[in-house]
């Protein structure tokens, strides 16, 4: 069976780019927020039951969701995240299993699943390992701003998840922190890499 681990932490603090040095060392990734647009795409079920819920006003002219617009909403509406997942999360996790399950058919060797709401739900317990990827404030905030987003929504999206670092810190085997040098943050995939994959 593929080894699996499982990278987590806040919006803007170097998930994908830890997920990409993994890749490039020779893990297969799966991105949680790429396989909840799958789901979500004209034709899956997930994207009648999101509109169904939030309006036909989140429907672009081609029939795709308008994923700018209901992320505007759900950041500052709890209530309206909660529904949201409670739509996508399970069409999501019934996708990566199913990779999973593709990738150890495969004989892939390692696996990486890239999701911020890892920890407390069914992924976690598919993961051999949890790495927590994490970055100090200004680091975040100057990426979600590099990312294009506007200061306002970056601020929101920041606020949304809390103190996300602490509550996931328990559940993590390893932390990543890719604040300032990058090639400190990556020596250190590197070194775990070869840690798990000696034998």
């Amino acid at each position: 069976m593929s080894l699996r681990i499982g990278l987590t932490g806040p919006i803007g603090c170097g998930k994908s780019t830890v997920a990409g040095w993994l890749e490039e060392l020779g893990a297969h990734p799966i991105d949680a927020d790429e396989v909840a647009r799958a789901v979500t795409a004209p034709g899956e079920p997930a994207l009648d039951a999101v509109l169904a819920r939030f309006g036909e006003r989140y429907r672009r002219p081609d029939g795709s969701l308008d994923r700018a617009a209901l992320a505007e909403l759900v950041f500052s509406d709890p209530a309206a995240l909660r529904d949201l997942e409670a739509i996508t999360h399970p069409a999501v996790r019934e996708r990566i299993g199913r990779q999973l399950r593709a990738n150890d058919d495969a004989g892939i060797s390692v696996t990486v699943i890239e999701a911020i709401k890892l920890v407390g739900g069914p992924l976690a317990a598919l993961c051999d390992e949890i790495w927590l990827v994490t970055c100090d404030a200004q680091s975040q905030r100057k990426r979600l701003l590099g990312r294009g987003a506007d200061a306002a929504d970056a601020d929101r999206r920041i606020a949304a998840q809390g103190d996300i670092t602490e509550r996931l810190r328990p559940a993590a085997t390893r932390v990543i922190d890719t604040s300032g040098d990058q090639g400190a943050a990556q020596a250190t995939v590197l070194a775990a890499w070869h840690e798990l994959t000696a034998g």
